[in-house]
């Protein structure tokens, strides 16, 4: 970086040390080209002044203009009121910044003026290297300095990883005396309403001014919790070879290259030189690319959450945390960590779509009664899934165990509502692998433990469907529920599965005394009422039948995007004005879902003693025109089995609602991981 500067030493301590030769020695040539590189970048020299009276030193920016070797003109970086300040104090010397060195010039001074100063170079100069670590110059970033609700606004001047100068105005009727240097302050520093970096720092010391102030100060944090902690943390590789951590940094705007030593889905770790470092805990870095060498980048925000010093080979260990990542990065990553843990495990890689079909016959997953429902649309079936596996929509994400190009495991996720996924069309290839079905269990958790903090995966809450009489997901799924035993983490709700027939007939609305319109928003406030009353779960939240449910959310705006259809919408039952039923009506693509649970008409009953078959058969023919096909799958949900034992509800079979809430993940991983191990 070249935006940087060393603090001029104070000038008795100069001039003991030039005098007594205890710096280097440099030839001009050196000094000379250090000169025109500066610049060359427009920087600044620091030339230094003695008062003739009271010995104290005076120090001025300059700039320096192309020098041949013999005359150096220099022009001030401020010239108000130049020649006044001149008038009492002789000049010393000049000091040219060199990353952690300083070169100290004593030429000879031609002339002074207004505007500048001109000097005859001597043929030597002598260098010192400083202790201290390199100092970067900023630009026009914003700073405020927060302590006891009296806010200070100013500007970043320069900083280091240990430490930055601010400089603060103050402001009519708040003077500087209210800051109390010691206690600690909060800093914010930010550019264009974008948060930089906050934190609590400590005040080391600060100038006298009255009108403006210079503050240096000390982050106190060497570490931040960014998320909850949690305690099945992201796997970390050591890759080979590295990772190349490339950015602008948000307070110089000049590009650093720093090596990734580590790397997990969630978040990787740095190393810097400990005399140049840059990084600060707290730091949010909005732009950087992760190189893998040369051959592609990802693309992500950061922020730095930890700094670790190694004292033994002077170096210093940065965490940064994955702060944002869109999908194509996110996936790209993933898929290569993925690889680097299991070469037969796949994330929404390119699949081959008769391996993929011939695996979803020969593992049973469609079996004939499935079949039977959906070779009427196969060709259409066949079109979508093209899409969904070759062509990386965002509204999808699969995970696949594949050994010499055949398929031997196979899961796949859907987005359903705003930060809503659905689990589905997971099966294993018994017959070859015991494991494969386990191997995709596992990688869709660890892609959940690793994307549920990164805001554009949009991910709160997974939810599955099964059947009851299927031992597997329900030992796990079912298991990790019974075992947390708080439905607001991770919840089971029982639907009952059907086909309607689409009738045509003169149907045109609800007989009287019932009415059936789009639910309102008392509706929804009712259906949440009763829901908690009676399983306190997740559902209406993961279905989006809530009362702050949007009718165009962003959800289905993507499916379009993507080449897809969804829709929603919400129905009330009314009888007599009181609300008997709720029913959510969702239109995707036929088979985007094998078994429809996407295209399908969801039905909560709310009022079981009060709800006819054929009010029920009534409501159905009239939602059933918002569909292509002529058999809609009908999930219905009531609060207890005798309701559909008694054939009031149609039911072909039991399907087991399965929603876990991710701000809980630890705790379903901690019964999986334990089941896991048992298989």
């Amino acid at each position: 970086m070249d935006n940087v500067r060393t603090l001029p030493l104070p000038a008795e301590n100069i001039s003991k040390e030039c005098s007594s030769k205890q710096g280097k020695e440099v030839k001009k040539k050196h000094f000379v080209n250090k000169l025109n590189y500066i610049n060359f970048q427009n920087g600044t020299i620091f030339i230094n002044f003695e008062h003739r009276k009271y010995k104290r030193t005076l120090t001025l920016a300059a700039r320096p203009l192309p020098c041949s070797g013999e005359i150096l003109d220099c022009v001030w970086e401020d010239t108000h009121g130049i020649v006044d300040k001149l008038k009492a104090h002789s000049f010393l010397n000049i000091h040219i910044p060199d990353r952690q060195k300083l070169l100290i010039v004593q030429p000879h001074v031609e002339r002074i003026t207004h505007r500048g100063i001109q000097f005859r170079l001597p043929e030597t100069c002598f260098e010192l290297r400083s202790r201290k670590v390199i100092r970067y110059l900023c630009n026009t970033i914003d700073a405020r300095l927060i302590q006891n609700s009296v806010v200070f606004s100013g500007k970043l001047i320069d900083f280091n990883a240990n430490s930055f100068k601010l400089e603060l105005k103050a402001m009519p009727f708040q003077p500087f005396r209210w800051i109390n240097p010691l206690l600690p302050v909060n800093v914010i520093i930010t550019e264009a309403d974008e948060m930089l970096y906050s934190g609590e720092c400590k005040i080391l010391r600060q100038s006298t001014g009255q009108n403006n102030r210079m503050v240096v100060l000390k982050p106190l944090n060497h570490h931040i919790q960014r998320f909850k902690p949690k305690k099945y943390r992201s796997f970390r590789y050591y890759l080979k070879p590295q990772l190349d951590m490339i950015f602008k940094h948000p307070f110089t705007k000049k590009s650093i290259v720093l090596k990734v030593v580590s790397i997990s889905g969630t978040g990787f770790s740095v190393e810097e030189n400990a005399d140049s470092a840059t990084l600060l805990p707290g730091l949010i870095i909005p732009v950087l690319d992760l190189s893998f060498a040369n051959s592609f980048n990802i693309r992500c925000k950061a922020q730095v959450i930890h700094r670790k010093d190694n004292e033994d080979n002077n170096q210093v260990i940065c965490g940064l945390a994955i702060l944002d990542m869109d999908f194509e990065n996110h996936s790209k990553l993933l898929s290569l960590l993925n690889q680097a843990k299991d070469k037969y495990s796949y994330f929404c890689n390119t699949v081959d779509m008769d391996a993929l079909w011939r695996f979803f016959f020969v593992s049973g997953f469609i079996y004939p009664e499935k079949y039977a429902f959906i070779h009427t649309n196969k060709e259409k079936i066949k079109s979508k899934y093209e899409k969904l596996y070759t062509q990386h929509p965002t509204i999808a994400r699969h995970f696949i165990y594949q050994v010499g190009g055949r398929i031997l495991g196979h899961m796949s996720m859907i987005r359903f509502y705003e930060n809503s996924w659905m689990g589905h069309h997971h099966a294993a290839d018994r017959s070859v692998s015991i494991r494969a079905g386990i191997d995709v269990l596992s990688q869709m958790n660890h892609f959940l433990n690793d994307a549920h903090n990164v805001f554009s995966a949009h991910i709160d809450r997974i939810f599955c469907y099964f059947r009851p009489e299927n031992r597997f997901p329900n030992r796990v799924l079912g298991g990790a529920a019974r075992v947390i035993k708080d439905p607001q983490k991770c919840s089971l709700d029982t639907f009952a599965y059907s086909h309607f027939h689409k009738q045509f007939n003169n149907l045109l609305d609800m007989q009287d005394p019932w009415e059936l319109k789009s639910a309102n928003l008392d509706d929804l406030i009712e259906l949440e009422s009763y829901y908690e009353q009676i399983s306190d779960g997740l559902m209406l939240k993961a279905l989006g039948i809530e009362p702050g449910y949007q009718k165009n959310n962003e959800v289905m705006l993507e499916y379009r995007r993507n080449g897809f259809k969804l829709e929603k919408k919400i129905f009330s039952l009314k009888k007599d004005g009181m609300l008997k039923a709720v029913a959510l009506v969702s239109i995707s693509d036929i088979g985007i879902n094998l078994s429809d649970l996407i295209n399908c008409i969801f039905i909560i009953i709310i009022d079981r003693d009060d709800f006819p078959r054929e009010v029920l058969n009534q409501m159905l023919s009239l939602l059933s025109f918002h569909y292509e096909q002529d058999k809609i799958p009908v999930l219905i949900f009531t609060s207890t089995s005798t309701h559909t034992e008694s054939q009031q509800i149609p039911c072909e079979k039991l399907y087991t609602l399965w929603v876990l809430d991710l701000n809980y993940l630890d705790s379903y991983l901690k019964f999986i991981d334990r089941v896991l191990r048992s298989i």
